[in-house]
């Protein structure tokens, strides 16, 4: 195998495919990356690269000029840590072992040389014929969103998708086909028991009969790298068991987390009566400021609203007493509210308009929160006492 191809174009596709790749791993091949060159192709030929984790596997295409069809393998952070170091604007050429070719210098079969400028690199690697697929199967249900469509359902809901191992299917989002007063949405929550993100959006045409899944915490960390600068379609595919997004020339197929995702409309409340709504970008800088004064692991700040005027404000032990004073319109009867000042930040920035809503009910009980001129994301925060 041997193709030439240039560094920022390489560069990119290993970005992607290298973070699929575990940093620790007991199996030797899932440390590499799977280099397939193929010449087919009006435009000279692509290169392929393939990795997984066994739950996970993103397979990227780009252009190459190939000399020599075939496969190999390459350690993936060293080589994305080497290409990444080169110069830019250059061109890259890999070469792996050519089965005895005439003419060709020999090359160990367990290695590949990576050549650019005066630089070159041998580097070990392992037989292709050891990679792992990933088990096929039919994918029923298949449906596209635009790819900024699917960044806004994952920025809206993904800083609340647990991280406590134990309760694995809060490790991921929920992503499933309901309707909203008559009206069909696909609608995407996560939620770790302190705070809930729900964010929803008109049906997709070909969606209306998938299922609920749970998409793994991994999954939606790598798709939003892939979609992070595209405005394509994406086009999404999914069973009971996996689910595959393709964008342009990559495809990242996962396992879904195996689990009941709990009722969450029981968490939202519904009788909330008492309306704060406060501009969203002073609220934010607010309570980040008061915040450096609170505990580390708290991180409590306190709310109180009356007579047309919110105070945030901190209180430590250890480092003194912070207050910030700001115009809100709250025509209810005084309250006092203490809430997680980082879980405030992580909602506040997801709000785009320009006001932020409060919906409580009274010191002890969830505080509902949304954009003041944007209907299709709603929170649900706890209260802390402060």
């Amino acid at each position: 195998m041997k193709f030439t191809i240039e560094r920022a174009v390489l560069l990119k596709a290993l970005s992607h495919v290298q973070s699929v790749v575990e940093r620790r791993t007991t199996i030797p091949i899932l440390a590499n990356v799977l280099l397939h060159a193929d010449a087919r192709g009006s435009d000279g030929g692509n290169l392929a690269l393939s990795a997984t984790d066994m739950d996970l596997e993103l397979v990227e295409r780009v252009p190459a000029r190939i000399d020599r069809e075939g496969r190999t393998t390459a350690p993936a952070h060293t080589l994305y840590d080497i290409v990444r170091k080169l110069r830019e604007g250059a061109q890259v050429e890999i070469e792996a072992a050519a089965s005895g070719r005439p003419g060709v210098a020999p090359i160990g079969s367990n290695s590949i040389v990576l050549r650019s400028g005066r630089s070159t690199f041998t580097l070990a690697c392992l037989p292709p014929e050891d990679y792992p697929v990933m088990a096929g199967g039919e994918l029923p249900h298949n449906f596209s969103l635009l790819a900024s469509e699917l960044r806004t359902l994952i920025d809206r809901t993904r800083f609340a998708i647990s991280t406590e191992e134990t309760r694995y299917y809060l490790n991921g989002i929920y992503l499933h086909a309901t309707k909203n007063d008559e009206v069909p949405v696909v609608r995407a929550v996560a939620t770790d028991g302190h705070r809930l993100a729900r964010m929803e959006m008109v049906l997709p045409e070909g969606a209306a009969g998938m299922p609920g899944v749970i998409i793994p915490r991994k999954t939606v960390l790598e798709l939003r790298k892939l979609v992070d600068e595209s405005e394509e379609e994406v086009q999404i595919g999914l069973s009971d068991t996996k689910i595959r997004f393709a964008v342009g020339e990559a495809a990242l197929t996962s396992k879904l987390i195996d689990g009941t995702f709990p009722d969450y409309d029981r968490v939202i409340p519904q009788n909330n009566d008492k309306i704060l709504e406060v501009d969203c970008r002073s609220f934010a800088e607010a309570v980040d400021r008061v915040s450096t004064i609170s505990t580390e692991k708290s991180r409590a700040v306190k709310l109180k609203i009356e007579n047309g005027t919110l105070e945030v404000s901190a209180t430590s032990p250890e480092n003194g007493i912070a207050v910030e004073e700001l115009e809100a319109r709250y025509p209810h009867s005084p309250l006092e509210i203490g809430f997680n000042s980082r879980y405030l930040l992580d909602i506040t920035e997801q709000i785009d308009g320009e006001g932020a809503q409060f919906v409580m009910s009274d010191a002890g009980s969830p505080a509902i929160l949304r954009d003041s001129a944007d209907a299709s994301a709603l929170y649900v925060l706890m209260p802390m006492r402060v």
